[in-house]
């Protein structure tokens, strides 16, 4: 955790601030380690709190020993103006994502106290991700490839979408995970071309392509895998969709690595999609950061102003959706490392045609 705090207050000499303080969970775990869902971390030049209720105080302890714990004892706006008091605090940086009403309670609580508003702060520090963060999030990937495995065999004409998201949610659970990482999207037949289509009470039907698009929860970080397979013999049209999305994933794949730019790995994706016909079938990015939260920064699409730097984790989902059809996505998580990329995935992506 030093080394974050390190980073953090690195970040914090940059826009003239002289502590900083977030209640986002994902940000206060990432600081501190602490997983209960009341506190707020304050990081000064030279120290570390983390201010909580009675409920939490011995959890705190044991989880954030790097801080010193601060019982609010119910009045946490008074009990933080008097630590930013005491410590003779004068510029507070804060997460300018806070509700209104939230900088309300604290440019009237935190008396002698100037609020700096930032944005991304501490998110462009968890971009890069250290070794013991990836030892979790590998066996996240693992848990969700697993999964899969399992899944191919429960698969089959007559089943409901939503049973095959319990299915997947439950095996993850039985391997360890804390539940899914998100809401499951399980789309089968013409609701393949809803990218969002999360498992509904349709049931699948032999000839239909189904995308699973789904991921672990497993010690404060997610995966996200995404897999499209058919149940029985599908049409040749969406042979050919398969066929274009994985040509283009694997392109997107090729593209990722250390110096080239967001926007570069998306259109290696975006254009070999167009030249195909479908440019206006993919709507969306071609991926995203992740890590503690599902979506993290940086973000791969055609407005991202990032440059791929080792450390960085992102996942790579082209995807085509064609309305009263339906559609194809392939996801796989993808570490950027010095001389390239490793892809944390090993699951086939060969269409796989399920027995009926």
């Amino acid at each position: 955790m030093k080394q974050r705090l390190d980073k953090l207050r690195e970040a914090l000499s940059q826009v003239g601030a002289n502590a900083f303080i977030t209640e986002k969970s994902e940000n206060r775990f990432y600081l501190s380690g602490f997983t209960g869902s009341t506190g707020w971390v304050i990081v000064t030049e030279t120290e570390a709190f983390l201010v909580t209720d009675f409920r939490y105080v011995e959890q705190a302890e044991e989880q954030a020993p790097d801080f010193t714990v601060v019982n609010n004892e119910r009045k946490a706006v008074e009990a933080i103006g008097k630590l930013l008091q005491e410590k003779g605090i004068k510029r507070l940086a804060f997460e300018s994502s806070v509700s209104f009403g939230t900088y309300q309670e604290w440019s009237k609580g935190f008396a002698g106290v100037e609020l700096v508003p930032t944005s991304g702060l501490l998110e462009k520090i968890r971009m890069f991700k250290e070794e013991s963060e990836m030892v979790i999030i590998r066996e996240a990937v693992g848990i969700a490839e697993a999964a899969f495995a399992h899944i191919q065999g429960y698969i089959r004409p007559g089943v409901r979408e939503v049973d095959v998201a319990l299915e997947l949610e439950y095996f993850m659970r039985k391997q360890g995970a804390t539940g899914s990482a998100f809401d499951m999207i399980v789309a089968s037949g013409v609701r393949g071309a809803l990218p969002h289509g999360r498992a509904s009470e349709k049931v699948i039907e032999a000839g239909e392509m189904v995308t699973l698009d789904f991921g672990a929860a497993y010690k404060g970080y997610n995966s996200d895998i995404t897999r499209t397979l058919a149940v029985g013999e599908p049409s040749a049209k969406m042979k050919e969709i398969y066929d274009i999305v994985l040509r283009a994933q694997l392109a997107g794949l090729e593209a990722l690595k250390p110096g080239v730019t967001a926007k570069a790995a998306d259109a290696a994706t975006r254009d070999l999609i167009a030249a195909a016909g479908y440019g206006d079938a993919y709507g969306h990015s071609a991926g995203h950061g992740l890590g503690i939260e599902v979506h993290e920064l940086p973000g791969l699409s055609t407005v991202s102003t990032f440059v791929l730097e080792p450390g960085m984790l992102v996942t790579m989902e082209p995807g085509i959706y064609v309305t009263g059809l339906g559609g194809v996505r392939i996801e796989d998580d993808v570490l950027i490392t010095a001389d390239g990329h490793e892809n944390l995935n090993k699951s086939t992506k060969e269409l796989l045609i399920l027995p009926v």
